[in-house]
């Protein structure tokens, strides 16, 4: 007599085979399939589709196990040993879904990527796809809700806002990606030009970036009138816009959105995303690394986009004087982008010699790397002498400077009374390294403070420093910005430094006797161009009297950026993006072990900053340098810190998978790894297990 039909109690037949139960995604259809588990993974695929008996490319499919979460992908390994039993139900679907991206401009995509590969790979496909070298910086972030906007309402208004348009399809690698944006019908073919010998993706005739189907097929016509989509910046139609959109009120908003970034070692699959959801490219790492605006057009648009959104949206504070000069900025870029859409002009070659040196200088000032200028005497060591107001601020007393003769030499500030006692014990001494450096500045009122928070071993001493000139602030505060990272001014990023401060403060300068300038025949609103929290200051005034007092002020500012080509003006944007006090400071809720309430912890690409949540004062800084290692404790959550000099860190991440903060830290860690002689291959290997925690 025959078992094999014999069903036992336990589910089981007979003759040691079971039921498993899969749903075919695409059929939308169940199968059962009797196996044994000693069947490889690849075997069941293959009796599957077997007996679907459907003519169909089944080479990109894979098996879910729904309950586990995670891909079967070990296809020699057996059902027993992954663990699978008769009451297991498996999914056979594509490894490669649609996602809804949304880009650093707010424009969406749509893009098949792998769900199966780890975020971090998937995101270094989409980079290479689209031509953005330095994958390793960006990331995946969910999308944040407005907690005041019910979630339909929510969801209505970005459909309102998007029109699906052509197919925009990239051969030769794994994505297929729909554009919704403005334009319209047209097919780009992207190579995925992806090294250190790629030609130049900037016109040299007008500094507009090329597409890369313009790189790679030069003057064919496949490469007519196909701008790149992430290349070309476009200019924000309505202020309505603005208003819709979501602003964090306050740190505490900043850390959850926060909350949001996908883990780079799991895949999206497993952090439950699913098909067509929404998810954000981001600039996750604040660490930009070799940016050449030679090679970086398409990489510097999007990191133009993300420091222009975070001013707008006000998820990164400056000043009324700072935020004319990036509205002037984004004015003079929207004014030639739009020119140079319409058609390309050609510059003599005196121009071109002057953009490259221009683009020279930019790469050099944004990649904080070393000029080629001679060095200069490299025995000694540079100092800076000159009279300086100092001001330690006490409890319950007021602002009062006092003047001291103060000398910088390497790390340290010694303050005097006078020149003439500058060879007795000085009054106050100050060692700058693992300083918190934040500017105070207003070129209006020609105020030039350097506030300074200075480790102790109970916290940090409050300085400040006022400065009487924009050339001795600059000096001072460059040479107070390298002796924090416990650099002296003999490094050959000092004069760089100095210059990069000077050249923000004169795009702040306003001109006593502006020259009238045409008005250009655009689409741009002034009101577009700067954050809704400056334009509520005039709430009870005329709509139009608001608009010509914006524009006015914005002309006023342009003048001093009038002269730049388009990709110098994006690089000079992110320059000073890269000089708000708050930039690359990323917020996390948490409670610091001895703490009583919950506070801040504050990473960068250098340094933790303990925080008070409600007012974000530093309490505390910790350098990377000074780091040993750090442990998780996955159960209760809690990261701990260990440096060579000072106590341990300890703290509990709230509302926050302590993975993200883990991550964090090893990728700030991963980055500074990098150098300029190495090849441009990742080592993925490395950064899991600097970040995952468990690899």
């Amino acid at each position: 007599m025959a078992l094999d039909g014999i069903r036992m109690p336990d589910g089981c037949y007979a003759d040691g085979t079971w039921e498993l139960k899969m749903h075919v995604t695409d059929l939308n259809r169940d199968v059962s399939l009797r196996v044994t588990g000693e069947i490889h993974i690849g075997g069941v695929m293959l009796k599957l589709v077997e007996k679907l008996d459907v003519k169909k490319d089944w080479s990109d499919h894979a098996l879910w196990w729904e309950k586990k979460k995670t891909w079967l992908l070990k296809t020699h390994w057996t059902l027993d040993k992954y663990g699978i039993q008769a009451d297991a139900r498996l999914l056979f679907t594509p490894q490669h879904k649609l996602l809804r991206l949304q880009l650093p401009n707010m424009k969406h995509m749509r893009v098949k990527v792998n769900f199966s590969d780890r975020v971090f790979k998937a995101v270094s496909d989409i980079c290479k796809t689209f031509n953005i070298r330095h994958p390793e910086e960006l990331s995946l972030l969910r999308k944040p809700r407005d907690p005041k906007k019910k979630k339909k309402k929510l969801e209505e208004a970005e459909e309102e806002a998007l029109e699906l348009e052509g197919p925009l399809l990239t051969p030769g690698s794994a994505s297929e990606i729909l554009y919704i944006g403005p334009v319209k019908g047209s097919i780009y073919s992207s190579p995925g030009l992806y090294s250190k010998t790629m030609t130049p993706t900037y016109d040299s005739r007008d500094g507009s970036p090329l597409s890369p189907t313009s790189a790679w097929f030069g003057d064919s016509p496949l490469s007519e009138g196909n701008p790149s989509i992430l290349a070309v910046s476009q200019p924000i139609t309505s202020p309505d816009i603005l208003v819709k959109m979501y602003k964090p009120q306050s740190l505490l908003d900043k850390a959850k959105i926060n909350q949001g970034w996908l883990d780079s070692s799991r895949s999206l699959m497993e952090q439950d995303v699913k098909e067509n959801e929404v998810l954000l490219l981001r600039f996750k790492y604040h660490s930009f690394f070799d940016l050449n605006p030679k090679y970086d057009a398409i990489r510097v648009n999007p990191l133009y986009e993300q420091a222009k959104w975070a001013i707008l949206l006000e998820e990164i504070e400056c000043t009324e004087e700072e935020l004319m000069m990036f509205a002037a900025l984004q004015y003079h870029i929207n004014k030639l982008s739009i020119m140079s859409s319409e058609n390309h002009m050609n510059n003599s070659e005196k121009e071109i010699d002057e953009v490259d040196a221009a683009l020279s200088d930019l790469e050099i000032t944004l990649e904080g790397g070393k000029t080629s200028n001679t060095l200069g005497d490299i025995t000694s060591i540079p100092e800076l002498a000159d009279y300086v107001k100092v001001f330690k601020p006490k409890k319950l007393t007021l602002k009062g400077y006092k003047q001291y003769w103060c000398t910088f030499k390497d790390i340290t500030i010694s303050c005097y009374k006078s020149r003439e006692e500058a060879h007795l014990m000085p009054a106050h001494q100050m060692n700058l390294r693992g300083c918190e450096v934040t500017p105070d500045v207003n070129i209006s009122g020609q105020k030039f403070n350097i506030k300074l928070l200075i480790p102790v071993a109970d916290g940090m001493n409050e300085i400040w420093l006022r400065c009487d000139t924009e050339k001795q602030y600059a000096q001072w505060m460059a040479a107070c910005r390298l002796a924090s990272k416990g650099k002296t001014m003999a490094d050959s990023s000092y004069s760089l430094e100095v210059q990069n401060i000077l050249s923000f403060l004169k795009m702040q300068h306003m001109n006593p006797d502006p020259q009238i300038i045409e008005p250009i025949t655009t689409d741009i609103n002034p009101e577009c161009l700067v954050s809704p929290r400056y334009l509520k200051k005039y709430k009870n005034k005329q709509p139009g009297f608001v608009r010509d007092l914006i524009l006015a002020r914005i002309l006023e500012a342009h003048q001093n950026v009038a002269q730049m080509s388009l990709i110098e003006a994006k690089m000079r944007f992110i320059q000073a993006w890269q000089s708000l006090p708050e930039f690359g400071m990323t917020h996390f809720l948490a409670k610091f072990q001895g703490g009583k309430k919950d506070e801040l912890i504050g990473i960068t690409y250098n340094r933790l900053i303990r925080m008070d949540a409600s007012t974000g004062d530093a309490i505390k800084t910790w350098r990377f340098s000074n780091m040993k290692q750090w442990n998780v404790n996955w159960e209760i959550k809690m990261v701990t810190v260990e440096f060579a000099d000072e106590p341990s860190l300890a703290f509990i991440c709230a509302e926050v998978d302590c993975k993200v903060v883990h991550e964090f830290i090893g990728g700030y860690i991963f980055l500074s790894t990098r150098a300029k002689d190495q090849n441009e291959s990742l080592d993925e290997e490395m950064f899991y297990k600097l970040t995952s925690g468990w690899i």
